[in-house]
């Protein structure tokens, strides 16, 4: 099988995050905290992805990034695809740094991976994708953080909201019969 972005995007956070584990001030320093960010530390917007808050933040987001990022990958290509994570991923970054507390800290590639749940909700039926399902999978993950303290749905809510409106921006990739 080759190497997608996809692919490599979950091996690199992966390696992050177990690096997190022996170097522990990586997480302080590359996670979503909105004074560091006032401070003009942008970086962290970005860097947010590449930190967990557990084994099990990890694998549910990187089984996420997989299952969904691949067909849109495939579907739009690398470079339409890159767009769509990184706007995604500043959206929710940027939902959660404008509407927490400015003490707040948040991790996880999730607004990422919602702004991929938005980007199958504007294109799914066009892949092929069972819009029903698609559906579900959706309304579940923006319930989920009602029922789980701490789990910062405004980074959901604007990465999914980037990740839609970026795939309303792009076209799919040129296939070879068109």
């Amino acid at each position: 099988m080759p190497q997608t972005l996809t692919r490599s995007l979950i091996f690199f956070i992966s390696g992050c995050f177990l690096l997190s584990l022996v170097q522990p001030n990586l997480q302080s320093d590359l996670a979503l905290y909105g004074l560091a960010v006032s401070d003009g530390q942008y970086y962290r917007l970005l860097t947010v992805a590449l930190v967990h808050g557990g084994w099990l933040h990890l694998i549910f987001n990187m089984l996420a990034l997989f299952s969904i990022g691949t067909p849109i990958e495939n579907f739009y290509g690398k470079n339409k695809y890159i767009f769509i994570l990184l706007t995604s991923l500043t959206s929710g970054s940027l939902a959660s740094y404008l509407f927490n507390p400015l003490n707040t800290f948040a991790v996880g590639a999730s607004g990422m991976i919602f702004g991929l749940f938005g980007a199958l909700a504007v294109t799914g039926k066009r892949m092929g994708a069972n819009l029903k399902e698609a559906g579900s999978l959706i309304a579940v993950n923006l319930v989920i953080p009602f029922l789980i303290p701490g789990i910062d749905w405004k980074a959901h809510l604007g990465g999914l909201v980037g990740g839609a409106i970026a795939t309303l921006l792009i076209k799919p990739k040129k296939r070879a019969w068109e």
